[in-house]
């Protein structure tokens, strides 16, 4: 089993800027970090492993909730982002380890695997959640968020059609089940994968949430192009068309502001919960 194409990602300009960018990438996701972690219930005493944990922001989460008595260890694949989360410091019950939760050695008898947006990357699905499950104990529970069809995350989409748009491009095809943020959209495939790697109770609720991108239609612009999938459309059309990109995001935008200025879209994941048998 072999994720490399993402960890290298990962470890590289990708992971570099997603550290860098910390706090505007929390303020996107964390809504549904808490939806998350408010099915999850972590109770004190138990002992967590936070998979994809990034900069670590729901790692401590989870440790505020556990307590003293409980362990949480929070795996990622990428250094620059796990740099952040071991600076930004934390209780002596949280650790951390650069790994691929995929393969890896994980604690045994772990009561929660949690996960916000890190489980859509694995290059095979059934057996690296299959070997997730074999560090929960009988009756542990997984819980993790993963978004839903990009068509219902306005907050990606809307920027990236306005950029396409602006540059005249029209995507190619893609696979909508290649590793990746959306890989897991479709709810009944997650269900199935789920099944075929032995859970069990599986159920998915949907939570939408609206998404800041900015003070204003220009801020909101200027975010758009530095995360999500408009920035990576930037990287393959090249940054001398940023500014042309930000300008036709702007006139998008600027009709969907608030009486305040600011710009929101609506952000749509799936909770997903699920149990070792």
């Amino acid at each position: 089993m072999s994720n490399a194409d993402q960890i290298a990602d990962w470890n590289g300009p990708l992971g570099q800027r997603w550290a860098a960018l910390q706090r505007e990438i929390e303020g996107i996701v964390r809504p549904f970090g808490l939806a998350a972690l408010a099915r999850a219930a972590p109770q004190a005493g138990e002992r967590v492993v936070d998979i994809g944990c990034g900069c670590g922001d729901t790692s401590i989460a989870l440790a505020q909730r556990v307590g003293a008595s409980g362990r949480v260890l929070g795996v990622d694949v990428s250094r620059p982002m796990l740099d952040v989360a071991r600076a930004a410091g934390g209780p002596s019950w949280l650790t951390y380890r650069e790994a691929d939760a995929a393969e890896a050695e994980l604690p045994p008898d772990t009561d929660v695997l949690f996960s916000r947006f890190g489980v859509m990357f694995f290059d095979q699905p059934v057996p690296a959640l299959r070997h997730l499950r074999g560090a929960l104990r009988r009756g542990g529970r997984f819980v993790f968020a993963c978004w839903r069809a990009p068509r219902d995350n306005h907050w990606a989409m809307t920027p990236v059609g306005a950029a396409r748009q602006a540059l005249g491009v029209t995507p190619a095809p893609a696979d909508p089940h290649a590793p990746g943020p959306f890989a897991f959209a479709d709810g009944e495939r997650v269900r199935g994968l789920l099944a075929d790697a032995g859970f069990e109770a599986i159920g998915l609720e949907r939570c939408d949430a609206p998404v800041l991108l900015g003070a204003s239609a220009r801020a909101a612009a200027e975010n758009s192009v530095r995360v999500g999938p408009t920035s990576r459309f930037v990287r393959e059309q090249g940054a001398e068309h940023l500014p042309l990109i930000v300008d036709a995001i702007e006139a998008v935008l600027a009709p969907l502001a608030a009486p305040d200025g600011s710009v929101s879209l609506i952000g749509s994941t799936w909770i997903v919960a699920a149990h070792n048998p």
